[in-house]
């Protein structure tokens, strides 16, 4: 809560918020300078995915899902449309232990990248959220010992350069080419975040043409609170 009130964002984009939109703690509907507040959960199972999307001033238009009856069911995407941009917060599926969710991984993948490029299509797009892969050896630790472990298989690693190749951009990426140990989650396990051995799992993802407006992407690796930790885009438009 603090953090975030330092902070101060436009618009903060939170995932895997497990929260039914009834159960919305009140500190977080009263969060300064937030108040329009747009939530996503997942219909019949409580405590399972969920997003949020709270922004500074009214979007134009909010929509939730991507269009798609497998997966807008479990509450993972929220889209508001601002004069300039669209702005989309997304907890995108894991594989799962054994990979045994990789195929509707891949189904989702492919949905959204299709969702996003209509978006595109309108006007710029910001995807904030936790995509659930790391794109290359870089994005974390220990690449070696993880191909085969979701997060890192060539099927996920695939999806994500296909939304490279289709006009979108990392920004971190593109910004810090060669920065090494930045990573967005590490698991709690082995004291694991003290020894920095982690994943880059969150991105801030936009349009090409999005390119001229944006001043820097951060990775908040201090901020404690998850095992995830916060990433900023600062764009000028």
């Amino acid at each position: 809560m603090a953090w975030v009130q330092e902070e101060a964002p436009d618009v903060l984009c939170l995932q895997e918020t497990k929260c039914a939109v009834s159960a919305v703690p009140p500190e977080i509907r009263a969060l300064p300078g937030l108040p329009h507040q747009f939530w996503s959960s997942a219909k019949d199972r409580p405590g399972y995915s969920g997003v949020g999307l709270l922004a500074k001033t009214e979007p134009l238009n909010v929509t939730y899902g991507i269009g798609d009856p497998e997966h807008d069911v479990d509450g993972r995407v929220v889209t508001a449309e601002f004069p300039s941009l669209f702005v989309v917060s997304a907890y995108v599926p894991n594989a799962g232990r054994g990979l045994v969710r990789l195929e509707p991984r891949q189904r989702f993948d492919a949905a959204f990248l299709a969702f996003l490029q209509r978006l595109d299509a309108q006007k710029p797009v910001l995807l904030c959220g936790d995509l659930n892969v790391a794109h290359a050896e870089i994005d974390l630790c220990h690449p070696r010992a993880n191909r085969a472990n979701p997060g890192f298989t060539p099927q996920e690693r695939e999806g994500f350069s296909r939304l490279l190749a289709a006009g979108f951009v990392d920004s971190f990426r593109h910004l810090y080419p060669e920065a090494r140990g930045a990573f967005t989650f590490w698991t709690y396990l082995g004291g694991a975040r003290a020894r920095n051995v982690g994943w880059r799992l969150d991105y801030a993802v936009l349009s090409q043409r999005l390119l001229g407006s944006l001043c820097d992407s951060k990775i908040r690796s201090t901020v404690a609170g998850s095992d995830h930790c916060p990433i900023t885009a600062l764009l000028a438009v």
